[in-house]
């Protein structure tokens, strides 16, 4: 008698394979959501940092009035360069910067004054659900030393802009 060969799997080994991956994506697909979440906290950080240097120019020339591309860049009037971001939404408090949504950029809130300028953002637009109305503030106190924080949780937070619950601890 001659043995028959197995040709292909069988059912029960088919479905411990697709059990096997259902397992692995449950569990990566949440890691990943929190990934990207992370990395948008980091790079609001990083765009809204890149205006710090802009504050402190102005700071020297005496420039205290923060006005959008397309502004004039005498005093008191102080040009911040940001097109906007992606990440944040349109600023409804003061005066944003740019002034006008463009194509879904949203704008930064910036302040300056010698004894305490800021310059903030809120996530909208694009930014992940978890971070959608949470806000990370650039502030500058008299002595022109720069301090980060964010409303987003802790866990998104990147190192040196403590999160919410990492701000609330004594």
């Amino acid at each position: 008698m001659k043995k028959s060969m197995q040709k292909g799997f069988t059912l029960i080994e088919l479905m411990i394979v697709v059990a096997i991956i259902g397992i692995l994506a449950a569990v990566a697909l949440p890691q990943y959501q929190t990934y990207v979440a992370k990395s948008q906290v980091t790079r609001v950080m990083g765009e809204l940092s890149a205006i710090k240097g802009v504050v402190e120019t102005c700071l020297m020339a005496g420039k205290t009035n923060p006005v959008g591309p397309g502004g004039s860049d005498v005093a008191p009037d102080c040009l911040i360069g940001f097109s906007g971001s992606s990440l944040l939404g349109q600023e409804t408090a003061g005066t944003p910067i740019p002034t006008t949504a463009a194509d879904g950029l949203g704008s930064a809130l910036v302040t300056i004054a010698a004894d305490e300028s800021s310059v903030a953002g809120t996530f909208g637009n694009s930014a992940s659900a978890v971070l959608t109305g949470d806000t990370l503030t650039w502030s500058r106190d008299a002595n022109g030393t720069w301090t980060c924080a964010t409303t987003a949780d802790a866990q998104y937070a990147p190192p040196g802009c403590p999160g919410a619950a990492a701000a609330a601890a004594p």
